[in-house]
Formats: structure tokens, sequence, C-alpha cells
């Protein structure tokens, strides 16, 4: 049980950690936003406040996760992690699931906080969570007590005065009016049907232009939906009433949504002296509501109030402040969708494809080759062969077109290749292809990994003419591998910034072994990490990354590859090394829990498959 609870802690924390960090720093950005707008009118402002208190419960994540969700063109090449990616990684999600056991031992750690800490942090918050609510129904008890000893009044001047109001400003829900005895402001309860609580002696000191004034601001509430807004913004305080912003956040809307209903009087009236008069009037025989989600026409600095009222400064919103507004909105909500769809292209097992014609290599010989199942050789212009040949050894045709269709560092699972007669994964052929002068000028001028995805390019070519090739891509949903955090937490370490060279710095370098099962990485992402094990960890089914580790990380794995598998037959690069069928040391999936504290979890889900829709074989020569 206190491993379990700690593995969620792990888990959940640097979740609840990013998108606290990602509320704050939103609700910064809307503050100084209304600093720009202050000279504006007060819904504007509101409306942001507005956006700031929603944002506590919207997570950037959930943007993010539906922008990935977006139909990608099949037409991209794979690359490495962009630059742009991981630094908006870092800066949207600064918390990683590794910083709970960095920099100390995690078994220690784990003995010493496991048996209260995450108890006493939950019953912490619930007991903040509890009090808020009991303080929330105490004060609505309040408010219910004065509604069920107000009275109606069908012919008093106050509804005559609301009801043509109501008129006049094409008023959807009509209001209620109950006149209350005891000494209150007047103020709207309600969400669905609002009630309008007047104080029964409140209307001998007001005249009629007074009086329509303040009912003005209260029709102007219920038009606003204010008790909605704040009702809404009571949830986020009770859950995160922890973080100070929310109280604050509170006290600004109150704050801009009076001086958006003053405004309201002013602009339908014309007539602030008197609305200020007749504030000055309401404030001395009336007391404030006690919830927020009561509107009512006290709720803000009143001096500040009177001020804004008398001087009517209201600016309109030029076109430059629109456009800062819009690119904040544009930031806010289509920034998250972007940067999941830009998510959704980082390496996690694409197909590559050409974004123009196909290069093709200037000759090419392809003889069966008889000798029999043995390891795989692959070189390519430079890369285990000269620079102007493709050399593939004891290739079959499925192991040619994973490795044609696969990215820079190794080719795609067989898993992922689908359809095709059965030859292609039995017989074997031997490659010899001669690139020309001129793609031979062009490849060394490229980087390795351009470098290696050129001549997969051209390989797909080779299929295409040789083999007669067709494929496309489709999506399936089939049994696959997640891979999740186990119990105890990740044993995975991070990557410590500085510790690369400068050549390496801000870059990933692998040494992988699939036949021996070896595999040293440094700065690598999970996605990476993934790809190479969907490759050659003898899986045989896809694998996904579920384990919510944004990070880079230094790896050291080892185990027992299963040398039956067919990833092991393509190997990733040149050979596969010294396999030993007597190798005494773990599975892919006890290694992959002992060592990096993962596991594999077998579930569904959709896989995308390059798909064989014709092949023939090769003519020899």
């Amino acid at each position: 049980m206190r491993a379990t609870i700690f593995s969620l802690m792990q888990v959940a924390g640097p979740s609840i950690a990013n998108h606290l960090w990602q509320s704050t720093v939103f609700v910064v950005a809307v503050s100084l936003l209304t600093v720009l707008l202050r000279r504006n009118r007060a819904r504007v402002r509101y409306v942001l406040w507005l956006w700031a208190s929603a944002k506590f419960l919207i997570p950037f994540s959930a943007l993010m996760a539906l922008g990935s969700l977006v139909p990608h063109s099949p037409h991209r090449t794979q690359a490495a992690e962009s630059p742009l990616i991981s630094a908006v990684s870092i800066v949207n999600q600064p918390f990683s699931a590794t910083e709970i056991t960095k920099a100390s031992d995690p078994s220690k750690l784990f003995a010493a906080l496991e048996a209260w800490l995450p108890i006493a942090l939950a019953a912490i918050w619930a007991s903040g969570f509890v009090a808020v609510w009991l303080t929330w129904c105490f004060r609505w008890k309040q408010v219910s007590n004065l509604l069920r000893k107000s009275v109606p009044n069908d012919k008093s001047r106050e509804l005559g005065i609301l009801r043509r109001i109501e008129h006049d400003n094409n008023t959807r829900t009509q209001i209620r009016l109950l006149v209350s005895n005891d000494v209150m402001e007047p103020g709207v309860c309600g969400i669905i049907r609002p009630v309008l609580l007047w104080p029964e002696r409140l209307s001998e000191r007001l005249d009629d232009s007074h009086l329509e004034a303040i009912l003005v601001h209260e029709v102007a509430h219920v038009q606003r939906r204010d008790n909605l807004a704040a009702a809404v913004h009571m949830i986020v305080e009770a859950i995160f009433w922890f973080h100070p912003f929310v109280w604050w956040i509170e006290s600004k809307m109150i704050q801009e949504r009076e001086r958006a209903c003053d405004e309201a009087v002013v602009e339908l009236s014309n007539l602030a002296e008197i609305y200020a008069e007749g504030l000055l009037r309401v404030s001395r025989f009336c007391a404030e509501f006690p919830m927020p989600c009561v509107a009512g026409i006290n709720g803000s600095d009143l001096s500040k109030r009177i001020r804004s009222i008398m001087s009517a400064q209201c600016i309109d919103l030029g076109i430059g402040k629109r456009l800062v507004l819009a690119l904040f909105a544009m930031f806010a909500v289509a920034g998250p969708l972007a940067f999941g769809m830009m998510q959704n292209t980082a390496p996690k097992g694409q197909i590559l494809h050409a974004s123009g014609p196909l290069p093709s290599f200037e000759v090419a010989s392809i003889k069966p080759n008889h000798s029999g199942a043995g390891p795989t050789m692959i070189g390519a212009a430079g890369h285990a062969a000269p620079k102007d040949r493709f050399i593939a050894t004891n290739i079959t045709a499925e192991a040619l077109i994973c490795w044609a269709f696969g990215g820079t560092s190794i080719p795609l699972p067989s898993n992922e290749v689908s359809g095709g007669p059965s030859w292609i994964r039995s017989e074997r052929y031997d490659i010899d292809a001669k690139l020309d002068d001129s793609q031979t000028a062009l490849i060394a001028r490229l980087s390795d990994d351009e470098q290696i995805v050129h001549v997969r390019l051209m390989v797909q070519s080779l299929l295409s003419d040789r083999f007669k090739l067709v494929a496309k891509d489709s999506t399936v949903t089939r049994p696959i591998y997640a891979l999740v955090l186990a119990n105890g937490g990740p044993k995975i370490r991070e990557t410590v910034p500085g510790s690369e060279s400068p050549i390496e710095a801000g870059d990933h370098r692998v040494q992988f072994s699939g036949g021996r099962g070896e595999l040293s990485g440094h700065g690598i992402p999970m996605t990476i990490l993934v790809r190479f094990l969907s490759q050659a960890g003898g899986l045989g089914r896809p694998l996904v990354d579920q384990t919510g580790l944004s990070g880079k990380y230094d790896v050291e794995l080892k185990w027992n590859p299963d040398l039956d598998s067919p990833e092991m037959m393509q190997g990733p690069s040149l050979g596969t090394g010294s396999a030993s069928p007597d190798n005494p040391g773990p599975s892919i999936f006890t290694a992959l829990q002992d060592q990096l504290g993962l596991r594999l979890k077998a579930t569904e889900g959709p896989v995308e498959d390059l798909e064989i829709a014709h092949i023939e074989k090769p003519s020899e020569n």
C-alpha cells in the first residue's frame, strides 16, 4: 500500500507541480495585461481574470493531448527532437518524475518518507478543502435564511421600475423581487432563477432616479452571469485553496465586475452623478453580502468606484491592444495545441517519407543469398561502406523495407510492417548499389544523420524500381506494450546539465548492441529509448511511452536478448554483435524493472503501420 502511494506521488506529483507552475505564470501574464488595459473598460479586465480562474481547471497538458491527436501529414521525415520542442518542454513542464529521487538514494528516501509524507500531504489538502467548503456552506446558509424570511412585493415601485428595465434591456430571465426586513444591501442571488433581495426600508431614502440606476446595476449582474462565474471560482478556491493567487483573483473579479456594472449604468442612463449619489446612500444604509457568488452593489472599493464613475474615463480598445489580446488568446489556447502537434512529430516510430522526388542509385546489383539464416550486414555512404556505396548482405526484403522507411537512428520494427507475401521474410539477398558522383558530392556536405536519411530514401527508390514495391501508411488498433513506471518509481538517472563534451552538448549519443542485449545512452529522451527497445528488444509488439518522463536521461541496460526474434535478425546498424545463446542475464522485462525502474504493460492501442500493397521478387543481375 505504501509503495503504491509513493509510486502515485511520483507519477502525479510532477503533473500537479507543472500545472500549478503553468497556472501561476498565466496569472502573472494576465495581471500584466490588466495593467496595460487599466484605462480601458472594466469588462475586458474582468474577462481576463475569469480566464485566469478557469486556467486552474484546464491544464495545458489536456490541450497538448488534444493537439497530439490531430492527424499529421505522412510526408515528413523523422528527425531528432528539435531544440524548440526541447526548450518549450523545459519551460512548460519544468518538473519531471525523477525530481523526487534526484541527488539522493531512492531507497533511503523511500524509507524515510513513504510512511508519512504522501498521507500527510493528502490529509492537509483534504482538511483545507473541507474547511473552505464548510465556510461557503455557512455563508450560503445565512443567505438562504434571508431568502426564507423575505417576502415578495408585487405592488412596489421597485418592481415596476425593475420590469421596465428588463423590457428595455431585453433581459431573457425575469428576476424575482423579494423584500427583506434585515439591514442588507441589494443583491442578486441564484444562477438559473435569479432573485433580487431588496432591503425593505431602503426605498424610503431613494428617489426614482436613484432607484432606477441601482436596479440597472443589478440587472447588469444577471445579464453578465456574474453569479455563475463566481460559483465556478469558488470551486477553484476549494481545490487550490493553498495557492494565494486564487484568493487574489477573487478580489480582482469582484472589483472588476462591480466596475463593469457601473459602466453599464452610466452608458445606459448617462446620469453618473445621480448614480454615484445613490451608491453613497446605499453604502450608508447597508452591509456587504457575505458571499462572493451573491452579486451586490458594494462589493468593491467604493471610493475608487465613485471616482471612476464621475471621471467616466473608459477608453475603447485600439487596434494595438486588440491585437495584443488576440495574440494572448492564441498563445493560451492554440499554443498548447500546436505544441502537442509538434510533440506528435517528435521521434516515436514514424515512417520516413520523402517530401519530393526520391533520389536513386546510379546502378545496383541484387543477388539471392542462399547461405541461410545469419547476421544481416548493412553499410551506407561511409558508414561501414565506401562513401559511394550502399551494401547489404544476407538481408530479407522485409528487413530492407524496415531499414529504408526507418529514421536516422534505427529501422522500423518489423511488427510495424504488415502485408506482403511470405517470401519477403524468408528469402535473402545481397545488394551492392553505387551512388553517382553528384549524389556522392551531395552526401559529403550533409551531417551524419542527414546522410543516413538520404541513403534510406535512395533505398526506397531501389525498392520501388527493382522490387516494384507499393506501400501505404495505415493506422490499426492491436496489442501493444506501454512503457510505464514500475512500483517504487524510476531508477533511471536524469542527465546532469554541463556533463556533455562540447561536441555532444545539446545532443544525445547511444551505444547499442541488440544481439548482446546492451544499451548505453547519454542525454537521451524517452522517445529515443522507446525506439531502440521497439527495434531490438524482442518484444513482438509495438511499444509506446507512457512514463510521463519528459527529460533526458543516462541509460545503462543489459538483458538476455531473444535471438530468435525478427528484430534481432535485422540489427539497427552494421551487424548484431557476437550473441551468446547461453547468456544467463535477465529478460528485457526483468531488466527494465530492476535496472531502470520501468515496466512493460500489455494493452491495446492505435499503431502506425507500413502496409505492403504490392511487391515482386527482383530480377537477378
